[in-house]
């Protein structure tokens, strides 16, 4: 393996950046979880433009035109000689000093390319559904840190993470400060309801998720009625499918949320379909290396 440190190239084991980089003393960067399939790199472009818009808003300077951020991701992926693979994309405002000021950090942001793949779930659970709970750990507030910006502090992520693997569960649902559901803890989520699509809205503390905007893009093009708007809990108790989203999770049904049954039990036929139209999308957009 190959990993790409600031337009070198260097193997697993020497690619090191500096213990005063500010993406490790402050999760002070960003960073981007991307998908090649059949080398074709999936949505390439649009995680581009997530990936610096993200930086803007830090007010992080990335020494790289977005066209010369593509051809890299793309010669990493070649260089490794991977069909399939998951793309970590990250940068960090650079080598600093102790303190916070980003003024400190003295030369350019750090990038820093891995190639390698990915399974977030077992394929089991893509057939037969997977079961959430809630998670006392609320999203974080957009006025605070904004869930749009897709940084390298994870930790609410993390924590979410962690109270859900401690009641035994792989993921769970996050709620926003006025108890309405956000997101899982790294993925997108939509419910099913009389054939309707529900996913609540980006400014309820939400990425905007590529995955997510695709399915929205496939429902579009089906003629599927989506709605974005604020969901409870009860709506997803009471839903007739559930689905989650995201770059490594692609599209996994739910079966079951907090002990409450979703529809039959069962994964449904419309989150089958969503998935089916998905894959076949994966293998026509993006941009071959």
């Amino acid at each position: 393996m190959k990993i790409y440190i600031n337009g070198k190239y260097y193997d697993k084991e020497n690619a090191k950046i500096s213990v005063f980089d500010h993406g490790f003393l402050y999760g002070d960067g960003v960073f981007e979880g991307i998908r090649s399939y059949g080398r074709l790199v999936f949505k390439l472009k649009e995680h581009i433009d997530r990936l610096y818009e993200s930086a803007h808003t830090i007010c992080l300077d990335i020494p790289m035109t977005k066209d010369q951020m593509i051809k890299s991701v793309c010669a990493t992926l070649k260089l490794n000689k991977l069909d399939n693979a998951y793309v970590r994309l990250v940068v960090t405002r650079g080598e600093g000093d102790l303190g916070l000021d980003p003024r400190k950090c003295r030369g350019n942001a750090s990038i820093v390319i891995i190639t390698d793949k990915i399974a977030l779930y077992p394929e089991m659970l893509y057939k037969n559904g997977l079961e959430i709970i809630t998670v006392p750990t609320i999203r974080n507030l957009p006025e605070a840190l904004n869930p749009q910006i897709k940084s390298l502090n994870y930790l609410n992520n993390i924590l979410a993470k962690i109270e859900a693997l401690n009641s035994g569960y792989q993921e769970a649902i996050m709620l926003d400060s006025l108890g309405y559901v956000a997101e899982c803890t790294g993925d997108n989520i939509f419910i099913v309801k009389n054939n309707e699509l529900f996913t609540p809205p980006q400014c309820m503390g939400t990425l905007r998720g590529i995955t997510r905007d695709t399915i929205l893009e496939i429902a579009d093009r089906r003629k599927i009625s989506v709605h974005e708007h604020v969901i409870t809990r009860h709506e997803v108790y009471n839903s007739d499918e559930c689905f989650l989203t995201g770059t490594a999770a692609e599209v996994i049904p739910v079966v079951k949320v907090d002990g409450r049954k979703i529809g039959s039990g069962k994964p449904g036929s419309l989150t089958f379909k969503l998935t089916r139209e998905f894959h076949k999308v994966t293998k026509k957009e993006g941009i071959r290396y």
